[in-house]
């Protein structure tokens, strides 16, 4: 059994390799080396034992690069913020990661791939609580950092972790398609992690049966009470993107473990946050004014709108000056981050072993359990779910939706409803948006 360690330990631990950097240095001082979704598919399209062993050591170089700039920017932050909680966790963590990385010996052989699949798949879940602590993190220090520096420290971090979790997984989804596991028949179109044929009406219609088919909902609600979601437009669109970016499907075993779990996170998230305004607006009346997906096929960009009648962003209950401030990890552009019960999940949520992947099916999965578990009166579990918890879906999907060179922009009409728009380049040739 591990031994706790003592706090006064841990401050020992992170301050030695806080300045003893040389290795950090060395490794800060390289470019990472960016890629764009057609070349991940290119390369992974005729995947043979060389190409496997070639990604594998691009992997293993390449990640430990990108952790060396994410610790760089994190040694930049006031004191103040950096011995605050959640904010050393991630730290350390970044560390180990960073020094089992660089010291990993190269791969020559299938088995030594296989072998450094699961090392990798291991940190991948060490690394499961990163989101909730640095959020943590990061809200307790608000009052300390310009909202501009923080939202600026908060992308550059969450885009890089995003980066190389698409690195990882789409390796370990490789290895697994080359060594003939986990296959399936009727599986859609992909090369590792990134589906070639995304029907963006199917993702739509997914989410909206998997959100009216949740325990979010009372099991008395009558059928009529959620607003219909209604889809026109370019129906018959499809491109090539990492789905996990845009919605989730768990019954696919081939893709439920990797980077395919942050891809369908986008619609569904827009989606779950206009049932909830028009729900909530319209609670009390017979009927719900629909929401309305269109669906717009451009020469090099997929446009997707939703459009409710949700009374708005003044009415909800995030009250911000701009529409923006919602994608804000700061007190000051978004107040709600400094409240005590958005602070409290957000402990219990890094506290957990399982952390936040910030996945659809991590949604479900809380809500079932929080459903069998908890008996709760049917009113009670959906005052629950319309209630915003720790903050992390709008922020997540414009995360997401920028990492290739995509928009997700908000427009509000107070006491009628809010827009959002979703911009995703459908060319694959953009570079990956993390920063140096």
């Amino acid at each position: 059994m591990q031994k706790d360690v003592h706090p006064s330990a841990r401050q020992e631990s992170t301050a030695l390799h806080f300045y003893q950097n040389r290795q950090l240095e060395l490794y800060a001082s390289k470019e990472a080396k960016r890629l764009t979704l057609r070349q991940l598919v290119y390369f992974g399209r005729h995947i043979n034992q060389e190409r496997l062993i070639k990604s594998a050591n691009y992997v293993r170089t390449e990640l430990p690069v990108r952790i060396a700039h994410r610790l760089r920017d994190l040694q930049a932050l006031p004191y103040v913020v950096v011995t605050q909680e959640g904010v050393a966790k991630v730290y350390e963590l970044y560390w180990s990661a960073f020094e089992k990385f660089r010291r990993y010996p190269p791969i020559i052989t299938l088995a030594e791939n296989e072998a450094f699949c699961e090392f990798v798949n291991t940190l991948l879940n060490e690394h499961a609580t990163v989101i909730p602590n640095l959020s943590l993190g990061l809200s307790l220090s608000s009052p300390h950092l310009p909202p501009d520096t923080l939202d600026s420290f908060m992308r550059r971090m969450l885009v890089s972790r995003i980066s190389r979790r698409v690195l990882a997984e789409h390796h370990i989804a490789l290895s697994e398609s080359y060594s003939g596991r986990n296959q399936e028949s009727n599986e859609e179109p992909h090369v590792g992690i990134i589906y070639t044929g995304l029907s963006i009406k199917q993702i739509v219609e997914h989410c909206d049966k998997l959100l009216r088919g949740t325990p979010v909902w009372p099991n008395d609600l009558p059928a009529d009470a959620l607003p219909e979601i209604k889809i026109d437009g370019h129906l018959e669109t499809s491109f090539a993107y990492i789905r996990e970016h845009l919605e989730y499907d768990f019954l696919h075993t081939f893709i439920s473990f990797m980077l395919n779990k942050i891809s369908r996170y986008i619609i569904f998230e827009l989606l779950k946050n206009s049932l909830r305004a028009t729900y909530i607006k319209y609670q009390n009346e017979a009927s719900r004014r629909p929401i309305q997906v269109t669906i717009v096929n451009g020469e090099n960009d997929v446009m997707i709108r939703i459009s409710d009648q949700g009374g708005g962003l003044r009415s909800a209950r995030n009250q911000v000056s701009k529409p923006s401030d919602l994608f804000s990890f700061s007190h000051v552009r978004n107040s709600t981050r400094l409240e005590d019960s958005r602070l409290g999940a957000l402990r219990s949520v890094s506290l957990s072993e399982h952390g936040l992947r910030a996945t659809v099916d991590e949604q479900i999965g809380s809500w079932q359990k929080g459903r069998t578990q908890i008996p709760t009166p049917a009113t009670a579990v959906v005052e629950q779910i319309l209630q915003p918890t720790i903050g992390i879906g709008l922020p997540m999907s414009y995360i997401y939706a920028t990492y290739f060179g995509g928009t997700l922009e908000l427009v509000s009409l107070d006491g009628w409803g809010t827009d959002v728009y979703l911009r995703l380049p459908k060319l694959g040739t953009n570079l990956e948006g993390i920063e140096v």
